[in-house]
């Protein structure tokens, strides 16, 4: 089954923070306040997404007001942090949103993530992602996690859902 078919079924993309919205790195200042570097195109692309009806999820195992602040802005509201147990919080939202798992599009990059992975339909993993990882993923992107990673996937859900030219046209 090739990629095109699995990301036609998405309804719901669920992202990881560190190594996939961001490149996984973090700064802390003198005074202990955590910085994360968001990529804008990825932002772009979350935002193109929610327009064509695909919901956004973000399930971290850390905490971090900066990853609220992101979701905000970007209008996720299915945030999920300091998720030790990442596979519980997917269980609460395909629930919730009566879904089933091959309707969930999961990016991750590391073991935490492995469990959602196994579990969607559409799984990616980032390049940077560790080898367990890369091994369960249906499809890797070619951009690095916090440098249009997340837009790679957006964008390959839109373009083969048929929604692309529609959501892209005020640009033209």
């Amino acid at each position: 089954m090739d990629i095109s078919h699995k990301a036609k079924k998405i309804k719901l993309l669920i992202l990881d923070v560190d190594g996939v919205m961001t490149d996984g790195k973090v700064v802390y200042t003198d005074s202990g306040e955590e910085l994360k570097f968001f990529d804008s195109r990825d932002g772009h692309g979350i935002k193109m997404l929610m327009r064509t009806g695909i919901d956004v999820a973000i399930i971290t195992g850390r905490m971090s007001k900066a990853v609220g602040h992101r979701a905000a802005n970007l209008g996720i509201e299915m945030v999920y942090q300091k998720a030790l147990n990442k596979i519980e919080a997917y269980e609460e939202i395909i629930a919730r949103k009566s879904l089933a798992d091959e309707d969930i599009c999961a990016v991750g990059d590391d073991l935490p993530d492995a469990p959602l992975l196994r579990r969607s339909g559409l799984a990616v993993a980032v390049p940077g992602a560790v080898d367990e990882v890369r091994l369960l993923a249906h499809y890797t992107t070619r951009h690095a996690g916090g440098d249009g990673a997340v837009r790679e996937v957006c964008d390959m859900i839109m373009k083969a859902q048929g929604t692309w030219q529609a959501v892209t046209s005020r640009y033209y």
